[in-house]
């Protein structure tokens, strides 16, 4: 009897034995596809992730000249609010002078038609641009050259020509970016200044044609960053 009961423990200590090992194997089973599967599941990820970068539309080049667009535009209003200043006027006298002459037949002629506008092309728009602002430069110098030996105030003729020198510098550092030539500018043929009230005049002439300029700037500026894509802020 003895006998019998001790074979009979010793197979239930085995058969214990083998069912923990059946259930750690069991345990040690599911563990590893767990692991397996979550490393599967990680490189399913990993490899849709890569698909989707591939697949997607990759994002437009961004030319460099938007950042030489984005502060021209701001210089081009500076330059703006110092031509309308000039001459110092109000608008009820500046009435006085809506008949007369001009004579500054050396400024650029600017045009505005939309068929201009729509044939735009970057490098030929920007060469056009320095040379406006390079002539207008010359032009705004020499008034005031002009007011100085008048005793004249010529606070807002300097601030022109500096807004329009950084213009220019702007156009310079642009054209050389896109590999263009920078045109050569050639020094007009100016009238003498003989009276103060030639000064005015000039002074009335010089801020009526700058403020056209500063206009036809803006809007290229604004088509050119559309024609390279620039970035709308």
């Amino acid at each position: 009897m003895l006998h019998i009961f001790r074979g009979n423990v010793e197979q239930k200590q085995i058969r214990g034995k083998n069912h923990h090992f059946s259930l750690f194997s069991l345990h040690l089973f599911l563990v590893s596809a767990v692991i397996y599967g979550s490393a599967s599941f990680l490189l399913y990820l990993l490899l849709l992730a890569e698909l989707l970068v591939h697949s997607s539309g990759r994002p437009a080049h961004i030319s460099p000249l938007c950042g030489m667009f984005g502060s021209m535009i701001p210089q081009v209003d500076r330059l703006m609010n110092s031509s309308k200043r000039l001459h110092d006027l109000t608008k009820e006298e500046l009435v006085n002078f809506a008949a007369v002459e001009h004579r500054l037949h050396s400024l650029p002629h600017i045009q505005h038609t939309a068929a201009y506008f729509s044939s735009l092309k970057v490098n030929e728009s920007l060469s056009q641009l320095f040379s406006y602002s390079q002539s207008f430069k010359l032009h705004v110098d020499w008034l005031k050259t002009a007011k100085e030996n008048m005793s004249l105030s010529v606070q807002w003729a300097e601030s022109s020509s500096i807004h329009l020198q950084q213009l220019s510098n702007l156009v310079n550092t642009s054209l050389h970016q896109i590999g263009a030539d920078v045109p050569q500018s050639t020094p007009p043929s100016l009238p003498d200044v003989s009276t103060a009230f030639d000064a005015l005049k000039f002074s009335v002439e010089l801020s009526e044609r700058l403020e056209a300029f500063c206009n036809w700037s803006k809007r290229v500026l604004r088509h050119l960053q559309r024609l390279s894509r620039c970035p709308r802020h």
